[in-house]
């Protein structure tokens, strides 16, 4: 009779001989048997796997290496000689705004009063005009530098009319043009003769003859 054997293939006493009374394995507790040679499993042979070229990675060159310089210590800078210290000078050269001032305003003149236009026609027709504060009524010479402000030349019987035959003035007190008698033969006034060197005052419709014989005539107006 074969000797009992553990059948388990896992077990110490596998394929070892067991007491022939023995019922179970005293290892594993298996059911003793005749031994079954285990029929061994085919393996399955599987071709190697080509193995991939690895790649070597590239190797840094290393680069030489470069001693440090040593750093040069700081020398202190010493002021030369009979020279002060620098100063901060910051605050002196910064632009300073002009306090304003405000622009000052021309003082207004006023122009001058345009006094009226005195109008002197003539007997013909002719006018004769002029606006100012003093003037001369006559009539103009060779002699003469400066003409009269109304020149009557050219009028008939301009004989009788002297080179300054009378003074015109604006009179601001009385707002008004007056005449002065300065001539030889003298002037009439709404036919009555003036005294010379006094003032008349002359209105709009006024009546001037100059010398007798009612020869040169002008109405006065004032304009």
């Amino acid at each position: 009779m074969p000797a009992n054997r553990c059948p388990n293939p896992n077990c110490e006493y596998f394929n070892r001989a067991l007491p022939n009374n023995a019922k179970v394995c005293p290892w594993c507790s298996t059911p003793l048997g005749n031994v079954i040679t285990p029929t061994p499993t085919p393996t399955r042979s599987v071709p190697p796997q080509p193995t991939p070229p690895q790649q070597t990675p590239p190797q840094a060159t290393p680069s030489p290496s470069v001693p440090p310089q040593p750093t040069p210590p700081k020398r202190p800078v010493a002021n030369p000689p009979g020279y002060p210290p620098p100063g901060d000078y910051s605050t002196e050269y910064q632009q300073r705004v002009p306090p304003y001032v405000p622009p000052v305003q021309p003082a207004y003149t006023p122009p001058p009063p345009r006094l009226p236009l005195l109008k002197l026609i003539h007997s013909t027709g002719r006018e004769f005009q002029w606006s100012g504060e003093a003037g001369y009524i006559g009539r103009r010479s060779q002699s003469m530098t400066v003409p009269p402000e109304i020149d009557l030349t050219g009028i008939p019987h301009e004989g009788i009319i002297s080179r300054r035959h009378a003074r015109i003035y604006w009179d601001w007190s009385q707002n008004a043009y007056t005449i002065v008698d300065m001539s030889t033969n003298g002037i009439y006034l709404n036919n009555t003769l003036l005294n010379p060197g006094v003032q008349y005052r002359l209105l709009n419709g006024d009546s001037l003859q100059f010398g007798q014989d009612n020869l040169v005539r002008f109405t006065a107006y004032v304009m």
